[in-house]
């Protein structure tokens, strides 16, 4: 059985089809036949409706700032992994650098200790710095010359000069090694052994670094950085 639906001021009323003139309670004029039944549904269903109409666009505007605000933060976390990714890059680019140049000094000292080696036996003469005879700072700065790298000329100077210091535990093949309040120097060779122009009336040659060397070490530093 169809309804018939009656919209007043205020009021809507559901009828059955029998219901005609007869007034409501809500002022609605409608007759009803024996039988019939009116249903009287208040205006505030359609205030609710209204409402519930302003809430679905509350609740759409609230969704697209949602996703206004979602959309701006993986930006910003876009932004950020961006930031963190170059400065992971100029990171590994100072690490290459800094590889780059230890492998370099490596090379360079492995060159010097060559040259070092191939004077073996050349006399030892005060004031003389090669390529026939040596005093302990002249030999050490012409070993290092052969492998491109220019120091300065006595042993004060040459600690001095040259930035980079060296432990005694931590020497590699290269370095140069000072004794007795750095008046004298040597070159490590590896292996617990330097090679050096000792002093007067003696000749370049390798030695073990013994516990007297051990005993009047004053520093080393490592040429080539």
């Amino acid at each position: 059985m169809a309804l018939t639906v009656t919209v007043s001021a205020g009021a809507v009323v559901l009828q059955a089809p029998a219901a005609h003139a007869a007034a409501t309670p809500y002022g609605t004029p409608a007759t009803a036949r024996a039988g019939a039944t009116t249903t009287p549904v208040a205006s505030g269903y359609l205030t609710g409706a209204t409402l519930s109409g302003t809430a679905l666009e509350a609740t759409a505007t609230g969704a697209s700032l949602g996703a206004e605000a979602a959309n701006a933060k993986r930006s910003d976390a876009g932004r950020s992994t961006a930031n963190e990714s170059a400065a992971e890059r100029s990171s590994v680019k100072k690490k290459t650098r800094r590889l780059s140049r230890a492998a370099r000094q490596r090379i360079r000292a492995s060159k010097a200790v060559a040259a070092a080696k191939a004077k073996i036996g050349a006399p030892y003469r005060y004031g003389a710095t090669g390529p026939h005879s040596f005093d302990c700072s002249g030999f050490v700065q012409y070993a290092w010359r052969k492998a491109g790298v220019r120091i300065p000329r006595v042993t004060t100077a040459q600690y001095r000069g040259i930035r980079t210091k060296v432990s005694w535990k931590n020497l590699r093949p290269g370095d140069l090694i000072f004794f007795h309040g750095k008046g004298h120097v040597g070159m490590y060779v590896g292996k617990g052994r330097m090679i050096h122009s000792p002093s007067t009336g003696k000749r370049v040659r390798i030695e073990k670094l013994s516990a007297w060397r051990r005993a009047s070490f004053s520093g080393a530093v490592r040429p080539g950085l």
